[in-house]
């Protein structure tokens, strides 16, 4: 069998381009160069489908004929904000800045990063709680996008804020990690204290809903334990009667009773 030569080789490249991306020599909506960055793709085994989106962004025209090139990007950063109730006072996770690792000043900031090339927001929320703050394991959901202008002094930078609540044994301690009442916020860089408020004020309107939604509390538990989960997320104080009439409808009794001491024994309760 004769051994293939590099222009039949290209032969070949150009007619499985021609036939799998541009839809055969009638139909091409390709630029020259494209189909030849696709037929290197070929003979080099390289990924066809992501050379394929590489072209058509590259060859995209908007109605004023610009490229995609052609317009300012920002970078792209996620921040999350990890909340947890420590010592009945609400709290969130904080990071020493990179600056402040190195130079040992005082310097917080929220878990955050830049997003990478060919990376997911959820991917780098998850890359940057690992890196900066050693936990793994949590879920967190985007809460807001913050957009001003000058909100980051490096440069144009978004960010896509995310949040997440979880007990607080979810959450280590270190040297360059911890955990702050969210009423004793040091100074933080960039807009974090407004991440920051603006996630509390999210769970706080779930708190208002319904019983524990965040699972703060393990189950079963009692309603004086559920009342003051409830107020150390909300800040006030709760009036007992109030507060039990308002989450009965959303609990199912297990028909156990915790009995602490020597007073009545409370009924444990499920969240429904």
């Amino acid at each position: 069998m004769d051994q293939a030569t590099p222009t039949s080789t290209a032969t070949r490249a150009t007619t499985a381009v021609q036939s799998m991306v541009i839809g055969g020599p009638s139909r091409p909506f390709l630029s020259q160069s494209c189909v030849i960055s696709l037929i290197f793709s070929v003979t080099q085994g390289s990924d066809i489908a992501q050379s394929c989106v590489n072209c058509r962004l590259s060859s995209y025209r908007d109605s004023h004929g610009r490229s995609l090139d052609e317009y300012p990007r920002p970078s792209v950063a996620t921040d999350t904000a990890v909340l947890t109730v420590r010592d009945g006072r609400l709290s969130v996770l904080l990071t020493l800045t990179n600056d402040a690792v190195r130079t040992g000043d005082n310097e917080w900031r929220l878990p955050g990063t830049f997003v990478h090339p060919g990376e997911r927001l959820t991917d780098a929320v998850h890359r940057s709680l690992r890196d900066k703050a050693g936990v793994t394991g949590l879920d967190p959901r985007q809460l807001h996008v913050f957009d001003a202008l000058h909100r980051d002094d490096r440069g144009w930078v978004l960010s896509v804020a995310h949040c997440d609540v979880v007990p607080a044994d979810r959450l280590p301690l270190g040297d360059r990690i911890a955990v702050v009442p969210v009423e004793e916020l040091p100074p933080l860089k960039y807009d974090h204290a407004e991440i920051v408020a603006h996630a509390v004020h999210a769970l706080r309107t779930e708190y208002r809903r319904g019983p524990d939604p965040s699972g703060l509390l393990s189950q079963p538990f009692t309603l004086r334990q559920l009342r003051h989960i409830h107020e150390a997320v909300l800040g006030i104080p709760l009036l007992p009667d109030t507060f039990r009439r308002s989450m009965l409808a959303g609990l199912i009794a297990t028909g156990d009773y915790y009995i602490e001491g020597r007073g009545r024994p409370a009924e444990l309760y499920h969240r429904a």
